[in-house]
């Protein structure tokens, strides 16, 4: 089954864990290169990483899980590998329904989804009304997703609402952005991820990501595993967060 545990993964909860962890999964391509098979194949191998990192997070209590599945510069790659991308979304959406269900996950895609086409946007919103009650893991698809993308539609929405009377300029304060990005009502990012030996943030989250505890990993996305994510979240505890204060 997906998301049938092996208790000896299981760690004890610590009040100190991360509530929303997002991760940049990176190094699917390059790992496909490296065993010389098609770039498609490091994307289904990564989507069985994408599944022990569900299983990670459901066994931890981790309550958001947010995923870096497709930014919006990525678009520029070549339409056979873009084309392959969305059929396995599709595919992923179609076959993992039950155990959203099953496993009380509530699914949001994040993004501009008018890119995809009519058959992918109608089962997205399908899956997401179905699992819109599911009150576990939070899981957070970021698809077409660009963080200054999400910020300018932020903006837009606010200057509507100005020109229509709803907000007055001077009400305008941080959490007034942070209601109208495509994370609204959801907690903090605690902890961010990278795979793939790269560091930088590749236009993710940008405004959520302020304060976040940032760990880099050499690891290919599809090499990761539970042990991985632990080494991710064992330095986490150890971090100490003053969020721009001192040290009391």
């Amino acid at each position: 089954m997906l998301y049938k545990f092996s208790l000896k993964y299981k760690k004890k909860i610590k009040k100190e864990n991360p509530n929303h962890v997002a991760i940049i999964m990176d190094g699917n391509r390059r790992w496909a290169k490296k065993k010389g098979k098609l770039s498609i194949l490091g994307h289904k191998e990564g989507f069985q990483a994408l599944k022990k990192a569900v299983k990670f997070s459901i066994t931890n209590n981790i309550k958001i899980l947010t995923l870096y599945a497709f930014s919006t510069e990525n678009r520029n790659r070549s339409m056979l590998e873009v084309n392959g991308l969305m059929e396995l979304f599709l595919f992923a959406l179609n076959n993992e329904l039950h155990n959203l269900e099953k496993y009380n996950i509530q699914l949001k895609i994040i993004g501009d989804t008018t890119f995809f086409n009519k058959t992918l946007q109608n089962k997205i919103n399908q899956v997401q009304d179905i699992t819109v009650k599911n009150s576990g893991l939070i899981l957070n698809i970021a698809a077409n997703y660009g963080g200054k993308w999400d910020i300018i539609q932020s903006v837009k929405k606010i200057v509507k609402n100005v020109q229509q009377g709803i907000l007055n300029v001077e009400q305008i304060k941080e959490h007034t952005i942070s209601k109208y990005l495509s994370t609204r009502g959801l907690r903090p990012v605690d902890l961010v991820i990278r795979t793939g030996g790269e560091k930088r943030i590749s236009n993710f989250l940008l405004w959520q990501i302020a304060y976040s505890e940032l760990y880099f990993t050499d690891v290919l996305w599809p090499d990761f595993n539970q042990y991985i994510f632990q080494n991710a979240i064992d330095f986490f505890i150890s971090r100490e967060r003053r969020f721009g204060g001192c040290k009391k």
